[in-house]
């Protein structure tokens, strides 16, 4: 399971472009439709606390789920797993990127890509949305702590905090 986790997450790493985000799809796609390893429901509980906690959310997903799956060591070899590829990649394109930075070519490439993540991210939501989204209460939530993101700009740990406790006084 060890060596399964740390492949599996090595070559999200390495395939996933667009930051942690774009990763939601290709983790759930490994570890929710490919392999079973998890429920939908499990899966959408990780990304929960993965968001809430400090750090990327890549390697938060990465770490938690290695750990709902092998305890402590499956946490470390899928956090390794997820960060290693960016690592080396890092290492290599920095060296590339400014030989080739003023060429109209690699502009393309970088705005099409933009875009590809851009469609990635929406794809998450969309999933997200469409299991997390049970009822009108959570939709009412899930609707004012997006207009407040987009319109009062609060710091998103308060509209954590505040939508959690939403949940509780509408749920409890």
């Amino acid at each position: 399971m060890l060596l399964s986790l740390f492949l599996t997450f090595l070559k999200i790493g390495l395939f996933a472009y667009g930051g942690g985000y774009a990763m939601i799809p290709l983790i759930q796609h490994e570890m929710v439709t490919s392999s079973g390893w998890l429920a939908m429901s499990e899966f959408l509980k990780i990304i929960t606390v993965a968001e809430m906690t400090p750090g990327p959310i890549a390697i938060n997903l990465a770490t938690f789920t290695g750990y709902k799956l092998a305890g402590f060591p499956g946490a470390v070899v899928s956090t390794i797993g997820v960060i290693l590829p960016s690592f080396f990649i890092v290492l290599i394109l920095t060296k590339v990127f400014l030989w080739v930075r003023k060429n109209p070519k690699v502009k393309g490439l970088l705005l099409g890509l933009r875009s590809a993540v851009l469609a990635l991210i929406i794809s998450a939501a969309v999933i997200i949305g469409k299991t997390a989204l049970l009822d009108f209460k959570v939709i009412g939530i899930a609707l004012a702590c997006f207009i407040a993101l987009l319109w009062l700009d609060p710091h998103p740990a308060i509209v954590i905090a505040v939508a959690g406790g939403a949940g509780i006084l509408l749920m409890g």
